[in-house]
């Protein structure tokens, strides 16, 4: 998942790779919570719920049982990506939250819209982050937010989502909030920036046809 995948809908995540920006704050979150991030918990019913979706979405997907098997193999640490992702969208969000970045519903659509173009059409593009980035089609809306977010915060920094000036940002944001980590899940590792063998899917950069789509 570390490598840029070279397709006509996405790039791999530069995040994936980039420098180390999160600072544990320990690894003993509240009780029943999977994450505490700032003053918000992420519930372990909650994270349950979000897999849930994925496996969901993955059975009608994949009817047949052995495509099923083989795409539950291919996820196999959903769990933990989930929570890591669960909690790289708040950091995220609080970073554009500082620097003033907001994104409209008219953006998200946009965007949606120059993907399913590249996608030939809703259901190839639903099944794409589906299959490549464990997102369901119910969250796919919410996951397009949260790329434009990431852009337009880069942007405003007059930088890059691979360049230090927006992983500072992101740094201090996660420092504001005090990521603590339900240690049933893993610790939060500060050189991979991720859940401890945790992969990354996280932000993905648009190709340039999907981001003139959005201007």
């Amino acid at each position: 998942m570390h490598r840029r995948r070279r397709t006509a809908l996405v790039l791999s995540a530069a995040i994936a790779t980039a420098a180390p920006f999160l600072t544990a704050c320990g690894n003993d979150a509240h009780p029943g919570a999977a994450a505490v991030v700032g003053s918000e918990r992420i519930t372990v019913s909650q994270l349950e719920s979000r897999v849930q979706e994925v496996r969901s979405a993955q059975r009608t997907a994949v009817p047949d049982d052995a495509q099923y098997a083989r795409a539950i193999a291919t996820s196999g640490n959903l769990t933990r990506d989930t929570l890591q992702g669960m909690v790289l969208d708040r950091v995220l969000r609080r970073a554009a939250q500082d620097a003033g970045v907001g994104v409209t519903r008219n953006e998200v659509q946009r965007m949606r819209a120059g993907l399913e173009q590249q996608a030939g059409g809703a259901k190839g593009l639903e099944a794409a982050w589906l299959q490549q980035y464990n997102i369901p089609p119910a969250r796919l809306d919410d996951n397009l937010r949260l790329q434009l977010e990431a852009q337009k915060l880069a942007t405003h920094l007059g930088t890059a989502t691979d360049q230090p000036a927006f992983w500072k940002a992101l740094s201090e944001a996660s420092k504001d909030l005090h990521v603590n980590l339900n240690p049933r899940y893993g610790s939060w590792d500060v050189q991979k920036v991720s859940l401890v063998d945790a992969k990354t899917p996280w932000v993905r950069e648009v190709t340039a046809a999907g981001s003139q789509q959005t201007a």
